[in-house]
């Protein structure tokens, strides 16, 4: 199985950045490679559903990202060291939630979520 773990998160005022991190393992890594797996963020606010953040496809090669969030984050990840980072810069209060970090290949394993709280 695959293990993820998120950090990074924390309490931010309004224009201020944050960088979350995720590491994967597992054993699953010795048969498929992580750099085979698509990873992306998510993050869900009280009381609304789960949304796709940013996406970064398996090569790295072709990212995508929320509209609300074009221009502010940056997606990457690092195949040696099986991570995946968003960095978010000019945060809004709207960027409030918990984010969650997914890798994809031919299933999907989810992380335990970190919370970034975006507050004057």
């Amino acid at each position: 199985q695959v293990q993820l773990v998120e950090s990074g998160g924390g309490l931010v005022q309004p224009g201020g950045s944050l960088r979350l991190s995720c590491t994967a393992s597992g054993a699953t890594f010795s048969r498929i490679s992580f750099s085979r797996y698509a990873m992306s963020w998510y993050r869900q606010a009280p009381g609304k559903e789960r949304e796709l953040v940013a996406t970064v496809t398996s090569t790295g090669g072709v990212r995508d990202y929320a509209d609300s969030v074009k221009g502010r984050f940056t997606v990457s990840r690092d195949n040696t060291k099986n991570t995946v980072s968003l960095q978010m810069n000019n945060l809004k209060p709207e960027d409030t939630a918990m984010y969650y970090c997914n890798a994809k290949f031919a299933q999907s394993y989810w992380g335990q979520g970190t919370q970034v709280t975006v507050s004057s």
